[in-house]
């Protein structure tokens, strides 16, 4: 579940391995990439942490985070 924080959406993803890990990432990427809206995120191996927040709004959690959130996790 998507938490909102410090004017952020944030969640933490595990996956099996880093290849799966990775695979989310490149899959979130294009998602980003067609949506001209792009996280703030980690990996460490099997790990990976996401922040939304929209810049142009002010570093503000705004719809279309919130959009995109439901992507991601269409992506799992």
């Amino acid at each position: 579940m998507w938490k909102e924080e410090n004017n952020r959406l944030y969640k933490k993803f595990e996956f099996k391995d880093f290849s799966e890990a990775f695979g989310f990432m490149t899959r979130v990427a294009l998602e980003a990439e067609k949506a001209d809206h792009h996280p703030l995120w980690t990996n460490v191996y099997n790990q990976v942490e996401i922040w939304l927040s929209t810049h142009d709004a002010g570093n503000v959690v705004t719809e279309k985070d919130r959009t995109l959130a439901k992507k991601i996790d269409g992506l799992v």
